[in-house]
């Protein structure tokens, strides 16, 4: 979710959102020691899995910023507790220097009241909104920006697993640490025969080893640094200071070459994604490498990242396709049909595998774009640009 996208006129006479008020100041109050007010709230965009408002600090003996941002999640279920996530995630960020950090401040948080109250980085232009305008530059400039920031954001947190887990033990947080983590395993041993009874491929010994053994290196990868866990362009803010990330409902430390997969297969884990003109991933993959080479130097060496890419980029496809064949695939609003989607994160697979030589990959690729254009038509075949590049 971000915390910029308004929903209408605000509902200030929501229960909801007045338990979320009278919370944060009951939370600020005690932080604080002296009685906060707050005033004014306007709801912002979200998933529904949590009350998200910008308030105005109508009183304070302190000196407090004009407006904040309250979070607002209900009880967490089976292995997944969004709040445990978003407030470690936020506890860890805003301990780095205030130069290093691309997140909100975070002012307050309880976990009896299950909030966060954070810096309100106000009102500035998501990711999505350059990419769906009419002007190509700023559409790349805010691409590579994004990059750029989640290179910074590996490399300022490397090797932070200890502190992270620590925090996570103090919030008290019995889930996992990585919830993309659960999933990718859950594909790993449920796609083949989903691929099998839906679409009629049989995926070889060896392409289940390949997803298999990708997926126990990066578990075990000394490569680790913290990341937002999944990425939407309404999550990233497009500001004079760069791209800031907003959404930690599932933040944690894992490799960072799975985040980097990202570039190459652009917001996997939201189905809003559209094509890019040839060479964009390369130039974000690039803008990545930059930032984090000081840290990890053999990221500079394509015989060391580029097979590692190819074996994110299967999960994050494998992951995809799961979820997409496991229920009905309607169209998002604003975006390409699923099936659309889908079969151009399969063709991109395909290309990438075939460039190192992965002949294991690239016929499994090909077996099933082949069925996912033979169900949903030919024209799945070609995925749209993104409006700014047009």
């Amino acid at each position: 979710m971000s915390v910029e996208i308004t929903a209408g006129p605000p509902d200030t006479t929501s229960p909801e959102i007045a338990d979320a008020v009278g919370a944060a100041e009951r939370v600020l109050t005690k932080r604080l020691g002296a009685q906060v007010r707050l005033a004014d709230p306007e709801a912002l965009g979200g998933t529904g899995r949590s009350v998200v408002i910008r308030v105005r600090v109508a009183s304070s003996p302190f000196s407090m910023p004009r407006t904040l941002v309250v979070k607002r999640y209900p009880a967490g279920t089976g292995d997944r507790d969004p709040w445990a996530h978003e407030a470690v995630s936020h506890q860890l960020l805003t301990a780095l220097p205030a130069e290093e950090r691309a997140t909100p401040e975070l002012f307050a948080h309880d976990a009896a009241s299950r909030l966060v109250v954070l810096e309100d980085l106000g009102r500035a232009p998501r990711l999505s909104e350059k990419l769906h305008a009419k002007d190509a530059r700023a559409a790349e400039r805010g691409l590579l920006s994004w990059a750029h920031a989640m290179g910074r954001l590996h490399a300022t947190t490397a090797g932070r697993d200890a502190d992270f887990d620590a925090l996570m033990r103090r919030a008290g947080a019995q889930c996992c640490q990585d919830p993309i983590a659960v999933d990718v395993h859950a594909a790993i041993a449920g796609l083949p025969a989903l691929l099998e009874s839906t679409l009629g491929v049989a995926t070889s010994t060896q392409a289940v080893e390949f997803a298999a053994g990708a997926a126990k290196a990066f578990s075990t990868s000394r490569r680790r640094a913290f990341s937002p866990s999944t990425s939407c362009p309404d999550n990233h803010l497009v500001t004079s200071r760069g791209v800031r990330f907003v959404d930690f409902e599932g933040g944690c430390v894992r490799d960072i070459v799975f985040d980097a997969a990202a570039l190459r297969v652009p917001f996997p884990s939201c189905w809003c994604g559209w094509g890019l003109p040839p060479g964009m991933s390369e130039a974000m993959v690039a803008a990545w490498r930059a930032e984090v080479g000081s840290v990890w130097p053999e990221m500079d060496d394509d015989a060391v990242l580029l097979p590692r890419l190819l074996e994110a980029q299967l999960l994050w496809v494998w992951l995809a396709t799961w979820r997409a064949l496991s229920k009905p695939m309607p169209t998002a609003d604003n975006a390409p049909p699923r099936s659309v989607v889908l079969t151009g994160r399969w063709v991109r697979l395909r290309s990438d595998a075939l460039i190192l030589g992965e002949k294991t990959v690239a016929s499994h690729a090909d077996a099933v774009i082949g069925a996912l254009a033979d169900r949903y038509g030919s024209e799945v075949l070609e995925l749209p640009l993104y409006p700014a590049f047009r």
